[in-house]
C-alpha cells in the first residue's frame, strides 16, 4: 500500500480504494494472500471491536497506513464479533491466481507484472449469514423489508438460511407490534418515508418504532415497487401468476421487492435460497405489541435479553435447532383458529399418551442434523462436503422417523400430514450414500470426500497418485544404497516441491556432474538436490492428485444440482420434522410438570383449576419449594377482577400466569393447570411492571399511561388483559382517579377479560357500581411480628396492603419504619374521622420533627413488665428465656 514517490497511488491502493467505494459504509475484507486485511478508517474499527493489534503499512497523503488483518481459514470467527458488533462487512476475493495475472498481462501487452484482480463477492451482514459458525442453532434469523404503500405497510421477511418467506400487510399504528413480533436481525427501508406513517424513517429508522438493536439498512426508494417484486417472485419460482400462492396486496409485493434487491445486492447478484412465500393473515393469529412481549419475556428475559428464564427457555425440550426455532416463532404468534389449535393440541396428545413413542422419536430427532440450514447454504453457493452429508443423514433418519410413527395407530391429521412431507427422498438418499464418504469434511479444496467406487476413474487416478508416493519411497532406498548416505530424505514442502536432502557434510559427494544430481538449495546443515527421476514422480504426483481433486469437484457440482433441484421437497421435510419435534418436545414438558390439555372454546370465558407460572414453577423445583396453584374463572357476569394484597403476595404471578396459559394454550401446547376451559383471545395485553425509557425521555409514568393508552384504544371484548397497580407513578390523587376511570373503562366501554390489580383499596367500591366486577385479595397473615405470605387467591377485598411489614421484610432500618408507623397512624386516623384521605392531610405535620412526636410509652410497659418478676424464683434457664422475650417485645413494639 506504499505510495509512489510522486505521491500518486500505487496500483494496489487504486485497486483499493474502488472496491471500497462499491463498499460503502461496509468494512472492506481485501484478500491478500492468506489473509483478509483492512486498511484506514475499516482497520480502526476492526481493531477495536476484535481487540487485535493496529499496525502500519506505507504512507498515503504523507501518513502512515493504518492496517490490520485476520487469517482467511478462521475469517468466521472474526466476522461472527463484526457483525455482533454491528458493522457490515464486505469480502473482497482475489479472482484469479497470480499466473494468471500474468498470463493477463503479457496478453494485454504490459510485461509480466500485473496486479491479481479483485472483486467484492459478498456483503456480509446480521440478515444475511448461512453459515453455521455464525448463526445460533436455535433462534431464526430475520431479515426484514418494509414498504409504505397507500395508507398501509407491507412486509416482507424471511430467514435465508433456511429460505423461508414470509408477507403481510398492516396498519402504521401496528408496525412496532409487527416487528416486536418477527424479532429480525436486519431490517430494510426505504430512504423515502411517506408523512404521517411513523415519522421521518429515511436513512435513520426511529428507535422508539423498531427498537434499538435492530440493524436498520436505508436503500432507495426505487427497489420498493411492487410490479417488481410481482415479476421478481413469478421469476425465481418459474411460475405465470401468484394467484396459487396468495392473495398478495401491492404493499406486500412492494416489500417483497425491496427484500429480493436488497438479497441480490448482498450476494453481488446471486440469490440466496428463497421459497415461495406465505400469505400471513393478521386475524389468524394473537396479537400482542412489544410492550406485551417484554411484560411476558415470552422469547426473552428481561434481566439480560436471554433464553434462560423466559417462556421460551422453560418450554422447549425440542431435540432439534430447528424445532426450537420453529417453537420460537409458536409462541411469538399463537393462533386464533380453532381448528388449527385443536389440531396441533392432537398432535401433542398422541405422542403425551404413548412415552415410549415420544422417546423413540426424541432419540431419532437428535441424531437429525439441521437438513434446511444446510440445504440453504448450497443454495446460496456456500455449501460444503458436509451439508451434503448432513442432507443424506438427515432425510435417512426422516425415514426412520416416518417408519417409526407408521407403526403408530389412530395418528391425528397433523402427524399424518407431517409423515407425507417425510417421504420420496429414497433417490436422494442412495445417491449421497454411494457418493460420500461417511463423514465428509468441510473444507472441499483438498478432495477426500468422494467415496471409494463411485467413480472408477477418480479410484485411478488415486491408485495413481498412490502409487507414485510408493515409488517416491523406493526412489529414496534406491538413493541411499547408491550414495551410501544413510540418512539422505526425499522431502516436500509448499515452495520447491519434492527434493533430495542429505546432511552438509555429504554435499560434496551429490555434487558432481556425473553423479545425476541437481543442486538445489544449499542451508545451514544441509544441501538440497533433484534428480531427473524424482521430477518424474513429483510430475505424476501432481497431475493425478490435481485431476482427482478436479474430479471431486464436479463430483460436488453435480450432487448439489441434484439436491438444490429437490430443494422444495427438501425444505417441507425439514419443516415436518420441526413440528414433529414441537409435538414430541411439548408432550415431554407436559408429561414432566403434569400439564393438562385445555378446551378451547370460542366464548370470552376463562375457566382454570390449579393454575401456575410455568417459569416460576420450575424456577421453585429447582429450589426444593412448592409453587401455590390459583383458580382464576372470568365469565360474562364476572370477567374484570380487582386484586389486592401485599406486594410480594404473588399478584403479579396471578396475573402473568394467566396470560401465559392463554398464550402456551393458543400456541397449541398443554398448560400448567388441573384443568383449563380457555375461550379464544384474539388480543392479548399486559401492563404489569415498572420500566421507564430516558433515552426517549420517557419516565416510567409515561411509559406506563403509552401502554395503558394502547390497552383502552386496541382491546376488543375478546381480548385478554392484565394491568397491575396503574397509577401508582404519579400523585396518590392523580393516580387513583386514573386507576378508577381505567377500571370504568375496561367494565363498561371494552367489554373484555381483565384481572387489574391494586394497592388503591378504595376502588373496591367500585363493585356496587360495575355487576360485572368481583373483589378478590392474595391472602397474608402477621404471626409475632412476621409477615407470612401464603400466595393464596381469596374472594373479597384486602384488609390492608402490609406495606410496612414488606418494608421490614426488605430490611429497611427500624427508626425509618417507626416513622412510617407514625405518620400511617396519622392518615388513618384523618381518613376515618372524616371519611376520606384528603380531609385532614393539610394539617398533618409529617415533617415534624423527632423532638415533636409524641413518643410511644414503650419504656413504662417495659419498666411494669420487669418490676413484675420474682427474680429469686426464676431458674436460670427461665431467666434467660424471659430475657429473650422482653427482648423481642421492645423489638416489636418499635417495628
Amino acid at each position: 500500500m506504499a505510495a509512489k514517490k510522486s505521491g500518486s497511488p500505487t496500483p494496489m491502493m487504486e485497486q483499493f480504494f474502488a472496491l471500497k467505494r462499491e463498499a460503502g459504509d461496509a468494512l472492506l475484507f481485501y484478500r491478500m494472500g492468506d489473509f483478509f486485511e483492512l486498511f484506514f478508517e475499516d482497520a480502526k474499527v476492526a481493531a477495536r471491536v476484535l481487540d487485535i493489534a493496529l499496525t502500519s503499512r506505507g504512507e498515503h497523503e504523507g501518513e502512515p497506513v493504518p492496517m490490520c488483518g485476520v487469517p482467511v481459514h478462521s475469517a468466521e470467527s472474526y466476522l461472527a464479533r463484526l457483525i455482533k458488533g454491528g458493522c457490515r462487512v464486505a469480502i473482497a476475493e482475489q479472482t484469479e491466481t497470480p499466473e494468471e495475472a500474468k498470463v493477463r498481462a503479457k496478453a494485454e501487452g504490459r510485461g509480466s507484472k500485473a496486479l491479481v484482480a479483485r472483486d467484492i463477492v459478498r456483503f456480509v451482514t446480521a440478515g444475511t449469514l448461512t453459515e453455521e459458525a455464525l448463526l445460533d442453532p436455535k433462534s431464526s434469523n430475520c431479515l426484514v423489508a418494509i414498504a409504505p404503500l397507500r395508507g398501509a405497510i407491507g412486509l416482507a421477511s424471511c430467514d435465508i438460511s433456511t429460505g423461508r418467506m414470509v408477507l403481510e400487510e398492516c396498519a402504521p399504528d401496528a408496525l412496532e407490534a409487527a416487528i416486536a413480533r418477527l424479532g429480525p436481525s436486519e431490517l430494510i427501508v426505504p430512504d423515502e418515508w411517506p408523512e404521517g406513517l411513523g415519522g421521518d424513517m429515511g436513512g435513520k429508522l426511529d428507535g422508539e418504532l423498531v427498537g434499538a438493536t435492530i440493524d436498520a439498512e436505508s436503500r432507495p426508494k426505487a427497489h420498493f415497487r411492487s410490479e417488481d417484486g410481482e415479476a421478481q417472485l413469478k421469476s425465481i419460482h418459474s411460475i405465470a401468476t401468484l394467484d396459487g400462492l396468495g392473495d398478495f396486496s401491492r404493499a406486500m409485493l412492494a416489500a417483497a421487492a425491496g427484500l429480493i434487491a436488497y438479497l441480490e445486492h448482498a450476494g453481488r447478484g446471486t440469490l440466496p435460497f428463497l421459497l415461495p412465500p406465505t400469505l400471513r393473515r393478521s386475524d389468524a393469529h394473537m396479537a400482542m405489541d412489544a410492550a406485551t412481549r417484554a411484560s411476558l419475556e415470552i422469547t426473552e428475559a428481561q434481566n439480560g435479553g436471554t433464553r434462560a428464564n423466559s417462556l421460551l427457555g422453560g418450554l422447549d425440550r425440542c431435540s432439534t435447532g430447528a424445532g426450537s426455532r420453529q417453537l420460537a416463532e409458536d409462541l411469538s404468534a399463537p393462533l386464533a383458529d380453532k381448528a388449527r389449535i385443536e389440531a396441533r393440541h392432537a398432535g401433542l396428545r398422541h405422542f403425551h399418551a404413548d412415552p415410549i413413542l415420544r422417546a423413540d422419536v426424541r432419540a431419532q430427532l437428535r441424531s437429525c442434523p439441521d437438513i434446511g440450514r444446510a440445504l440453504g447454504r448450497l443454495v446460496a453457493g456456500r455449501g460444503t462436503p458436509r451439508d451434503l452429508g448432513q442432507i443424506r443423514d438427515g432425510l435417512a433418519e426422516a425415514a426412520r422417523i416416518r417408519d417409526t410413527l407408521l407403526t403408530s395407530p389412530d395418528l391425528p391429521p397433523l402427524l399424518v400430514q407431517q409423515i407425507a412431507a417425510l417421504d420420496g427422498h429414497a433417490d436422494q438418499i442412495a445417491l449421497l450414500a454411494r457418493a460420500l464418504v461417511a463423514s465428509p469434511p468441510t473444507e472441499r479444496s483438498a478432495g477426500g470426500f468422494i467415496a471409494e467406487g463411485y467413480d472408477a476413474s477418480l479410484d485411478a487416478l488415486r491408485e495413481t497418485s498412490g502409487n507414485a508416493r510408493r515409488a517416491i519411497a523406493m526412489l529414496e532406498s534406491r538413493y541411499r544404497d547408491e550414495t551410501e548416505v544413510a540418512s539422505l530424505k526425499i522431502k516436500h514442502n509448499k515452495v520447491l516441491g519434492y527434493f533430495i536432502e542429505v546432511p552438509a557434510k555429504h554435499g560434496d559427494g551429490l555434487m558432481a556432474p556425473d553423479s545425476g544430481f541437481t543442486h538445489r538449495q544449499t542451508m545451514a546443515g544441509a544441501v538440497r538436490f533433484n534428480s531427473v527421476s524424482l521430477h518424474e514422480e513429483a510430475s505424476r504426483i501432481a497431475q493425478a492428485g490435481a485431476h482427482a481433486i478436479a474430479a471431486e469437484e464436479a463430483h460436488f457440482e453435480e450432487l448439489s444440482e441434484k439436491i438444490i433441484n429437490a430443494r422444495e421437497a427438501i425444505a417441507l421435510s425439514a419443516a415436518a420434522l420441526a413440528r414433529i419435534d414441537i409435538c414430541a418436545g411439548l408432550a415431554e414438558r407436559a408429561s414432566e410438570g403434569d400439564w393438562c390439555e385445555p378446551e378451547m372454546r370460542e366464548e370470552a370465558e376463562l375457566a382454570i383449576e390449579g393454575g401456575r407460572h410455568p417459569v416460576v414453577e420450575e424456577a421453585l423445583a429447582r429450589s426444593g419449594e412448592r409453587f401455590v396453584a390459583n383458580d382464576c374463572k372470568l365469565s360474562q357476569s364476572d370477567r374484570l377482577w380487582l386484586i389486592g394484597g401485599p406486594n410480594m403476595g404473588g399478584k403479579s404471578t396471578f396475573l402473568r400466569q394467566n396470560a401465559l396459559i392463554i398464550l402456551l394454550a393458543q400456541a397449541g401446547s398443554f398448560v400448567p393447570a388441573t384443568s383449563a376451559v380457555i375461550g379464544i383471545a384474539d388480543r392479548l395485553f399486559s401492563r404489569v411492571g415498572a420500566s421507564d425509557n430516558l433515552a426517549q425521555g420517557r419516565s416510567t409514568f409515561m411509559v406506563e399511561m403509552v401502554e395503558t393508552a394502547a390497552i383502552l384504544s386496541q382491546a376488543t371484548p375478546r381480548s385478554f388483559v392484565i394491568l397491575d397497580e396503574v397509577g401508582r407513578g404519579t400523585s396518590t390523587y392523580d393516580g387513583m382517579a386514573l386507576a378508577w376511570a381505567i377500571v370504568e373503562a375496561v367494565h363498561e366501554r371494552l367489554v373484555c377479560r381483565c384481572l387489574f390489580a391494586t394497592h388503591y383499596h378504595e376502588l373496591a367500591r367500585l363493585a356496587e357500581t360495575c355487576p360485572a366486577l368481583s373483589l378478590h385479595h392474595v391472602r397474608a397473615r402477621e404471626w409475632k411480628g412476621d409477615l407470612v405470605l401464603l400466595h393464596e387467591l381469596a374472594k373479597g377485598a384486602a384488609d390492608r396492603s402490609y406495606g410496612l411489614a414488606v418494608a421490614r421484610l426488605a430490611g429497611v432500618p427500624a427508626p425509618v419504619l417507626k416513622r412510617a408507623k407514625t405518620v400511617l397512624t396519622r392518615l388513618e386516623k384523618a381518613r376515618d374521622e372524616t371519611g376520606g384521605m384528603a380531609a385532614g392531610l393539610g394539617e398533618l405535620p409529617l415533617f415534624a420533627s423527632k423532638a415533636e412526636e409524641p413518643e410511644e410509652n414503650e419504656d413504662a410497659a417495659l419498666y411494669e413488665a420487669v418490676s413484675k418478676l420474682d427474680i429469686d424464683a426464676l431458674s436460670p434457664r427461665e431467666a434467660l428465656e424471659t430475657l429473650y422475650r422482653l427482648q423481642r417485645e421492645a423489638l416489636e413494639a418499635r417495628a
